[in-house]
């Protein structure tokens, strides 16, 4: 099967503007995750949309496929589709752009799981908690599988609950990593329709694939993600290259 992963790149931020042309270690944010993703073996291309000239502008200086997209899009996924509703592929990945040390092995085996397995129109990644603050935390969005490793819930409450409450292990409940593996001719459909009921509650786009049946894949991964959203997480993941210089 062919693979592509698409990076959408929106320049306005709220916690953090333009985070994606922030520095570090000397280069813009968005070339790390760009250079990592094109480690993927499993991808044949990797394409950044983009919403702004000056993201266009930095991304052909460094040599990248970049693709302007209409401003007005509600969530990355709806921009990874105007690039690929004109392009061919089997699986789509979208990539965050403010993940700058993603593991490329990671992206693989996205890929690899819908390679696999027919059923699912949609993979992600999940990762097991560690601390049980982070686990009340909204933010740190919850999943719930099956046998399987289908997605059967995803929510910003602590799920599933304890009843009998005590001390609870955290280990053993998943917490969701945003990044998504596509079949590009659900991508297409799924960007189309209006958003569901449990979509808009819970602020969660993929909910909206559960809502109308479909599944979605879950790859479990122990890799160290820096999701940066926050000048704190900033500053970490410069630390975090400093310290690796991956």
């Amino acid at each position: 099967m062919s693979a592509v992963g698409v990076i959408p790149a929106r320049l306005s931020s709220t916690r953090l503007p333009g985070k994606i042309l922030l520095d570090i270690g000397g280069k813009p944010m968005l070339q790390h995750v760009w250079e990592r993703a094109r480690k993927a073996v499993k991808l044949q291309d990797v394409i950044i949309a983009c919403d702004h000239e000056q993201i266009y502008d930095k991304a052909r200086s460094f040599g990248a496929e970049v693709v302007m997209t209409r401003q007005d899009h509600p969530s990355g996924s709806d921009r990874v589709a105007e690039v690929m509703a004109s392009r061919y592929c089997d699986i789509v990945v979208n990539i965050q752009g403010d993940e700058p040390f993603i593991d490329p092995l990671l992206i693989d085996s996205l890929v690899k799981s819908l390679e696999l397995d027919p059923a699912p129109v949609m993979a992600t990644v999940i990762q097991r908690f560690e601390k049980k603050e982070d686990f009340f935390d909204p933010n740190a969005v919850k999943v719930v599988i099956d046998k399987n490793k289908n997605a059967l819930y995803f929510s910003r409450s602590p799920v599933p609950y304890h009843r009998d409450g005590g001390i609870m292990d955290v280990s053993r409940y998943f917490k969701h990593l945003g990044i998504y593996a596509y079949r590009r001719e659900f991508l297409l459909t799924y960007c189309v329709w209006p958003k569901s009921f449990l979509e808009q509650e819970e602020a969660l786009e993929q909910l909206r694939v559960l809502e109308n049946g479909y599944k979605i894949k879950t790859v479990e991964t122990n890799a160290d993600s820096i999701g940066v959203d926050t000048p704190e997480d900033l500053i970490r993941a410069k630390g975090y290259y400093e310290k690796t210089r991956c």
